[in-house]
């Protein structure tokens, strides 16, 4: 009821704005010889000598209206560095949400305060750069403008400090952390502040409630920037020892030395180097839970394969729709479907087909900017593997994309090499990319691939996959997507990523977003609807299809309220097994055949900001021949900002004519900041399917940018005969230490 009246007075909303347009704004940076110390305090007299912009606004909930609190930005740059100063005034301090210490971690939760840089002026790529009241920094690059891939790990210096007016931050970003053109002096620009209590967005620059690279100021004057000699030599040191515990079971000492070196032969162009790779101290995948008959995709987390990752993107395959990254979005089409024929996914590589770990003897990698041209070059050496039946293999990964304009792109991508296999493989394939920011007061992107794999055993026909999509990924007002995909029968990108072959996928949803006037309990609804049908090429029948109907509401304490009610039909002409018990006693089959079901899914996503929240999940329906109940979520518990626990469950009771079973996934992960530089973390995950408990325990060090270590132990335990006494089964204890010596 509330959402309705909240609907039936939106017309205030525009009687209470403020006449204030989302004009191009531009700035001067000063170029000073002073450099301050970065100690979250903006007392150094060069401060005073900096250009000051107060002129920010609202994003949310009203855009271009005056923030509820002021913010006031400095900004200068010496030869070296840019520095960022920024006030932001409170008038009640206890409003603020400092809850996160720890380096790295995520800051969806606190209040921040960002920069963002587009150092091209092409309105394409970019920088976030986000700092807490605590001084946690965190930082990303800009994939397809829109979204950040946070894995990104740079090198640059924050600190904050809170005060009787609120806090400050005091930012150092070194140009030899960052890619640009020497010969232009004018950079797109941005300041972005985020006020959770209230959950206010507010910002320099915006665009239909968009903050992104695309709707950057413009920031001039920047001459003579160096980045010294632009080399980064990076040492590191592991010392690991593993056991085994089964019968044949062993202990082994490894003293690991490796290296990393990279170069900016240009400003423009990065130039990488790893030997005797080592990623003992990446973090675990969290479990998943597959109830189809499709791949999971799970994410990479390894830096050397995050540097310029957003070069190596292709054909805005894996991009969703709106809200497509949170239980609010579409479940036409999974994270797995949407990445389907994806030519490039560096996570195949140094691992094997069931996630075991290959060495990497060493790679080389080149990217950044040559001209009108982006490029991207990587060369990796893997070892052999005896136990896998796996030869060293050299894998070889290149990139280019062609700037036309400020809105249009074309590339190319060749792959060649097979990490998990000992037969040849090679993939070619081109793509464009069309984005306008000004269609009529919205956004547009329009693009489309092609791509052809030539496999050692495989007919080399079919062996293509295509896709065209139209999205308009705007905030508020309309905002949709259609996503055409064919992947063929033969199409195998050994490098890359497949869901399924041999199929035609059209993806679609559309809906609309309101905002409610600021006195409302809800900030805005949002109704959309949903679909995917997916299609077998050999004679155009039906494979899996899926609609649906949404309604989500946000408050203005960015809790969300969500509910949808999708419809399903699937038919296969050969039955799968979805279930399996880890000791090989039962198996639960579903039969070739057609089906359709109705699933029903309520949902409550509080903010992030509190000190207890709890996402919950609930889902009810059919399910093929048999019914399906699903409870999921997770409990936040954050007493203070040193200490967090964070409980996640996955539950999954299905009942089949086959048979009935109950799959369950549990994870509890505990945090415990010393300090801003120190942080220990323990995450225990348990699925009842493998009947595997898995502990891994990270002590983090960073007494700067550039300079870590770590100690990690992985503990593996098994209930191999289910009667909840769990054996250990491998343990890895690993000492890593890394340095950045910067030239």
């Amino acid at each position: 009821m509330l959402v309705i009246l909240g609907l039936l007075s939106a017309s205030s909303v525009q009687a209470q704005q403020a006449d204030i347009v989302g004009e191009s704004k531009s700035v001067i940076f000063p170029r000073l010889s002073s450099d301050p110390v970065i100690d979250g305090q903006l007392t150094e007299a060069v401060w005073s000598q900096a250009v000051v912009i107060e002129d920010l606004h609202q994003v949310f909930p009203r855009e271009y209206v005056m923030p509820t609190e002021p913010t006031r930005v400095r900004v200068f740059y010496t030869e070296n560095a840019l520095y960022v100063g920024a006030t932001l005034y409170e008038s009640d301090t206890t409003e603020i949400t400092d809850r996160v210490l720890r380096q790295g971690q995520s800051l969806a939760g606190d209040d921040v305060f960002a920069v963002i840089i587009d150092p091209y002026l092409d309105q394409r790529n970019g920088y976030r750069f986000e700092v807490n009241p605590n001084g946690v920094r965190w930082e990303g690059l800009f994939q397809n403008i829109i979204e950040v891939e946070g894995n990104w790990d740079g090198i640059w210096e924050a600190r904050a400090q809170r005060s009787a007016e609120g806090w400050t931050a005091e930012i150092r970003i070194p140009f030899q952390s960052l890619s640009f053109n020497p010969d232009s002096d004018t950079w797109g620009l941005n300041f972005n502040r985020v006020r959770r209590n209230d959950n206010e967005n507010i910002a320099w620059m915006s665009r239909n409630r968009e903050v992104n690279p695309s709707t950057s100021g413009i920031a001039t004057g920047l001459e003579g920037l160096r980045q010294g000699m632009g080399l980064d030599i990076v040492p590191s040191l592991t010392l690991r020892r593993n056991r085994k515990f089964d019968p044949g079971g062993f202990v082994e000492n490894h003293y690991e030395p490796q290296l990393d070196v990279f170069y900016k032969v240009t400003p423009q162009l990065n130039a990488s180097l790893t030997l005797n790779t080592d990623f003992s101290a990446t973090e675990v995948d969290d479990r998943q839970v597959n109830l189809t008959r499709f791949n999971l995709f799970f994410p990479e987390k390894r830096d050397f394969f995050l540097r310029d990752v957003d070069i190596f993107e292709f054909g805005r395959i894996g991009s969703g729709g709106f809200n497509s990254g949170s239980g609010t979005g579409s479940p036409a089409a999974s994270n797995s479907a949407r990445q389907n024929a994806r030519p490039f996914f560096s996570r195949k590589i140094g691992l094997g087909p069931n996630g075991q770990i290959i060495d990497i003897v060493g790679g080389v990698k080149l990217s950044g900017r040559i001209g009108d041209w982006n490029v991207g070059t990587l060369v990796i050496n893997q070892d052999e593997d005896n136990s896998l039946g796996l030869d060293s293999q050299n894998i070889f990964v290149g990139r280019t994309v062609l700037n036309v304009g400020s809105r249009t792109q074309v590339g190319a991508i060749v792959t060649d090499g097979n990490p998990q296999s000992n037969l040849d493989n090679t993939l070619v394939g081109t793509d464009f990319r069309y984005r306008n920011t000004d269609f009529y007061g919205n956004t547009i992107q329009v693009s489309g691939f092609y791509e052809e794999t030539e496999t050692e055993g495989l007919a080399n026909n079919n062996n293509a996959a295509m896709g065209f999509s139209l999205i308009l990924p705007n905030a508020q007002g309309w905002q949709g997507l259609y996503q055409y995909k064919r992947v063929e029968e033969n199409f195998f990108p050994a490098v890359g990523f497949v869901n399924t072959t041999d199929i035609e996928n059209h993806f679609f949803n559309f809906g609309y977003r309101h905002f409610l006037p600021s006195e409302s309990l809800f900030r805005s609804v949002l109704f959309a609807f949903d679909s995917n049908r997916v299609e077998n090429l050999e004679d155009g029948s039906l494979n899996n299809q899926s609609v649906g109907l949404r309604m989500s509401t946000f408050t203005n304490t960015n809790d969300t309220i969500f509910g949808r009610i999708t419809s399903f039909k699937e038919n296969f002409k050969l039955p799968f097994i979805i279930y399996r018990a880890s000791d090989g006693s039962r198996t639960v089959t579903i039969p070739a055949g057609e089906y359709s079901w109705q699933e029903g899914f309520l949902g409550l996503q509080p903010g992030g900001h509190r000190q207890v929240s709890a996402n919950l999940f609930f889902s009810v329906g059919d399910y093929y021949n048999g019914s399906h109940k699903a409870l999921q979520g997770n409990a936040t518990w954050r007493p203070n900002r040193n200490f967090s626990l964070v409980l996640t469950f996955n539950e999954n009771r299905i009942k089949l004519p086959g048979g009935n079973f109950t799959l369950r996934v549990f994870g509890i992960n505990s945090q415990y900041a010393f300090s801003s530089t120190m942080s220990w973390s323990n995450l225990v995950q348990y699925d009842n399917v493998s009947e595997n408990l898995g502990f891994n325990s990270r002590l983090h060090w960073i007494p700067r940018a550039g300079q870590e270590t770590f100690l990690v132990l992985n503990w593996g335990l098994i209930d191999a005969d289910k009667d909840n006494h769990f054996d250990s089964t491998v343990a890895d204890l690993s000492l890593k230490f890394n340095y950045t010596f910067r030239f």
